[in-house]
């Protein structure tokens, strides 16, 4: 297929269905936080640290050990991901436990990771 294939040569516009589209999309400041939130998940170290918390909660020197990086790199990358409202901490004593905000994070990771094995077979 060539790129014309895909190019629309017609002059008519459905001003009823772009109507109906211009008024069920987002505003423009919450595509502006969509983007922002998928930046986030965009890294491939926070990525991993997601993944890891998808399976269960776990503390900063657990993660570290995982993903053999530094506790310094870990707590840097999951400062990011608590500022995006993706992890949630709870404290034990002197310990600091970290997990997934809510199952929509658990959803989007898990949904993703679905789309991104879907082609591998």
């Amino acid at each position: 297929m060539k790129v014309s294939d895909f190019n629309c040569d017609c002059d008519v516009i459905h001003a009823d269905i772009v109507d109906k589209v211009r008024q069920s999309m987002p505003e423009e400041d919450e595509l502006y936080d969509l983007s922002d939130f998928f930046k986030v998940l965009g890294d491939s170290t926070r990525a991993r640290i997601i993944s890891a918390l998808d399976i269960n909660e776990m503390c900063v020197c657990d993660l570290a050990v995982l993903l053999n990086m530094t506790k310094s790199a870990i707590s840097h990358q999951l400062r990011s991901l608590k500022e995006a409202n993706l992890v949630k901490f709870r404290k034990e004593g002197k310990v600091v436990f970290y997990s997934l905000t809510d199952d929509h994070v658990k959803d989007i990771f898990e949904k993703g990771l679905e789309h991104v094995r879907e082609k591998l077979y």
